[in-house]
């Protein structure tokens, strides 16, 4: 029995499923998860002593490796001085600053400790400020875990949301209206019915939940002007994108921008962090300035202010590493493809800068629905294969594939060449 066995035997006992995290579970590939003893660049070793070549990257935050020396250096500096205080700090200051530097839309930006948290304030927020209570959101894209966004996908387009988890309340989600991701008509039917009820649309600006889709031209303009139109609030979930597509993320990769955003770990270089952020006007609804009540007692923690700060001090400065990641991006991917061409196989290559996805199926993927098709059952004994060549990929067919920028070309040649071998078999 190995080590990840052994330790998998005993966290099921004390812990659900044996993980923290549903996402770390091995299940859909029918395999026990692997227990990770270190990280460093672009590799992870397990407990067991096994090495893999990382695309994961602790789920994107990672994009200047792992144990990057820049940050973790600021992470001691800031540990000798105390790990939490409870009250305000010089380094949510400059945080703060920084982001609203990087990100014209961001003028004000509160810290909270996730993404899912993250979520669920900006639409308070947006929900204080409006005056109203449904929410646009759509089918595949994932929000975190706060109640109104917990709704099954593909229960309908013009009608209130379902929840889609046991212990959500069908009220926590009624004012949740579900629409189709790359359907604009869609979208449009939603405001014809409900018009000036609708507070905000939120959405992955490149949804990376269902796989990796990209949004079709056109598409997220028209939801900027629907929400201009009704004086709604158009939220990009950049928990994802947010600093990885650009220094000012799928707002600038697109040159679309929102009215507020909402961020993830890769704020605190992989420490649990998050932020939501945009106009003033909103960002002043937020208390103790305005009525809507949101707080954290750790939020802004100054390790992970640190951590955050090393790691976006960097990319700011060095924009050429966006540069770099695209070109990898675009071997990686790009190779893919062409593989999928050459050997005539039943896959799609999605991509979007350093994030990408192969889907097992023959159908175009520009949805939920058209995700779906993709055959789980071959995306699992492909996950296998690279995973037994020191592979590490999302044990989930509906999940990224992240570039840091630990990884060099031959990092990646060995990728493309144990794919071929693979499947070639």
């Amino acid at each position: 029995m190995t080590g990840s066995e052994t330790l998998y035997e005993k966290a099921v006992i004390h812990i659900p499923g044996g993980v923290n995290s549903p996402v770390r579970a091995f299940g859909s590939v029918g395999m026990t998860p692997r227990f990770i003893a270190s990280a460093e660049g672009a590799y992870l070793t397990d407990v067991d002593g096994n090495r893999y070549l990382d695309y994961v990257g602790s789920w994107g935050p990672m994009i200047l490796g792992h144990a990057n020396p820049l940050v973790l250096e600021k992470v001691e500096e800031a540990c000798r001085k105390g790990l939490s205080f409870g009250a305000a700090t010089e380094a949510e200051v400059e945080m703060a600053e920084l982001i609203c530097s990087m990100v014209p839309s961001v003028e004000m930006i509160r810290m909270v400790n996730s993404g899912t948290e993250a979520v669920m304030s900006a639409i308070r927020a947006a929900r204080g400020y409006t005056g109203r209570n449904k929410i646009i959101k759509f089918e595949g894209c994932y929000h975190g875990h706060c109640d109104a966004m917990l709704v099954k996908a593909g229960s309908g387009v013009m009608t209130a949301g379902v929840p889609d988890s046991a212990g959500v309340p069908s009220g926590g989600t009624q004012d949740t209206l579900l629409a189709v991701y790359n359907d604009i008509s869609s979208v449009e039917n939603l405001f014809d019915i409900w018009g000036k009820e609708i507070a905000a649309v939120i959405i992955e600006p490149a949804a990376a939940n269902m796989g990796v889709v990209p949004p079709k031209e056109g598409f997220l303009q028209r939801l900027r002007d629907l929400c201009t139109e009704n004086e709604s609030v158009l939220i990009f979930d950049e928990v994802i994108t947010g600093f990885r597509l650009g220094r000012a993320g799928a707002q600038e990769y697109y040159g679309i921008q929102a009215d507020l955003t909402t961020y993830g770990k890769i704020i605190g270089g992989g420490m649990p962090v998050g932020a939501y952020g945009g106009k003033r006007e909103i960002m002043e609804v937020v208390a103790p300035v305005g009525s809507v009540y949101q707080a954290g007692t750790l939020s802004g923690n100054p390790v992970a202010m640190a951590a955050g700060m090393a790691q976006l001090t960097y990319l700011n400065e060095h924009p050429e590493v966006y540069e770099e990641l695209s070109c990898l991006g675009e071997m990686l991917y790009g190779g893919m493809k062409k593989m999928c061409q050459e050997l005539s196989l039943p896959c799609q290559v999605h991509t979007v800068g350093s994030l990408g996805c192969m889907f097992f199926t023959e159908q175009a993927v520009q949805d939920y629905t058209s995700a779906r098709t993709s055959n789980t059952e071959q995306f699992c004994r492909y996950f296998r294969y690279m995973l037994e060549q020191g592979i590490y990929a999302a044990p989930s067919q509906f999940e990224a594939m992240f570039l840091s920028a630990a990884h060099t070309k031959e990092n990646v040649q060995y990728t493309l060449d144990t794919m071929h071998k693979y499947f070639e078999k």
